[in-house]
């Protein structure tokens, strides 16, 4: 049977791979459903192209231009942030994959799970923000969630070697980003470019931006706790630069399984697609012949302090992780916008961490509210910084 894919978020680098491998893999799957922020020229070509029943735009200021674009096919127009909500509730959509930047995206996300969908989670927000909420929300729905991003489907993939009891601990790899090797000091003065120039990955702006304050991997390790309902103490990170082999885990017998492949995007994206199957595939072919060394070493906890960090989130629990993924959210903007400096980021988030009261056992709706609550601390903060 045809796989009906709809993908949120379509037209950001996840979403483009992911039509990419849908080419490749041909009519056996289809898309149904796609959908844009703002970028509605794209969309539309994209539309075009692959002959949805709906797309959707989130905001609503492009509806009119988007509507213009597609009056002469026969496609839906939803729009609004309900319209995420709407395809991801379409009846014959099998799989929703889902790519939006962050906490907008929530609402879709668990639309997917409570209709027990196959949910592909490239985004990291979900997870950070309500995991525990999000996959007992999957279970009681009969519904599967898929890690896309490479670190965690890497764990996945290996996880298949033995039971949850029988893994004694999982090793997060991360690439260490522009600033591996420095120090808390050698920090202080880096610009915007130096952050944006990651040695490995081609990413947006806010993403290679938490690649340099290793807050990706902080934010690795919360989705870990909950994707695989493992300990925060089972949980590691090791710094690996040639992003080669995209995680490990190793065994209580003492046996370690890692997957390997070239950075490539499109394997993760395709085995989230096609699982429980594999199948030929369009991402470059890891030549081991041609890697004439793969090295390993323990981050650096002081300099990059987000990943302390995310272990104090964990244990915290309830609305903390909220607080800990809007605040960055937050504080990234106003790097980009050059409003602060590269190390005030980390700052900007301890500060809101150490100001909120946690709620433990928190809804959708308080983790929503910790979410804005958090995001205006962090411009109150800035904007007092700079009248001082």
């Amino acid at each position: 049977m045809t796989k009906q894919i709809a993908i949120l978020g379509s037209t950001g680098s996840i979403g483009r791979n992911a039509l990419r491998v849908i080419d490749a893999l041909g009519p056996d799957y289809s898309v149904i459903a796609l959908s844009a922020h703002s970028n509605v020229e794209l969309l539309a070509e994209q539309a075009r192209l692959y002959k949805p029943k709906f797309v959707a735009v989130t905001n609503p200021d492009y509806a009119g231009q988007l509507c213009e674009f597609l009056g002469d096919l026969d496609v839906e127009v939803l729009t609004g942030p309900n319209g995420l909500v709407e395809a991801a509730e379409i009846e014959d959509v099998d799989i929703v994959l889902t790519a939006v930047v962050g906490a907008a995206g929530l609402p879709a996300v668990f639309a997917a799970a409570r209709c027990g969908k196959q949910l592909a989670v490239a985004n990291k927000e979900p997870l950070v923000v309500a995991g525990e909420l999000l996959m007992s929300e999957a279970r009681n729905n009969g519904g599967v969630i898929l890690p896309v991003d490479s670190e965690h489907s890497a764990i996945f993939q290996a996880m298949q070697s033995g039971t949850r009891e029988e893994v004694n601990k999982i090793i997060l790899t991360a690439s260490g980003g522009p600033f591996r090797g420095t120090t808390a000091e050698d920090i202080q003065n880096v610009t915007l470019e130096q952050a944006l120039a990651h040695p490995v990955w081609n990413m947006g702006p806010k993403i290679t931006v938490d690649s340099a304050t290793m807050m990706n991997k902080a934010f690795e390790i919360i989705e870990a706790r909950w994707l695989f309902d493992m300990p925060v103490d089972k949980i590691e990170v090791l710094i690996h630069p040639e992003s080669i082999i995209h995680s490990l885990v190793e065994f209580v017998d003492g046996s370690v399984v890692a997957q390997l492949g070239e950075p490539d995007m499109c394997i993760p994206i395709q085995y989230a697609l096609t699982y429980p199957q594999r199948v030929t595939g369009i991402a470059k072919r890891l030549r081991l012949d041609k890697i004439s060394t793969l090295t390993f070493e323990k981050p650096d906890l002081e300099t990059f302090r987000a990943l302390r960090l995310a272990y104090e989130v964990v244990r915290s629990g309830g609305t903390a992780a909220a607080v800990f993924n809007a605040a960055n959210e937050a504080a990234v903007e106003e790097f980009l916008a050059g409003g602060i400096e590269f190390v005030t980021i980390v700052e900007l988030i301890e500060y809101c961490l150490n100001k909120h009261d946690v709620k433990t056992s928190a809804s959708v709706e308080e983790l929503l509210e910790a979410d804005a609550w958090a995001r205006k601390e962090v411009k109150f903060k800035v904007q007092k910084s700079i009248k001082a």
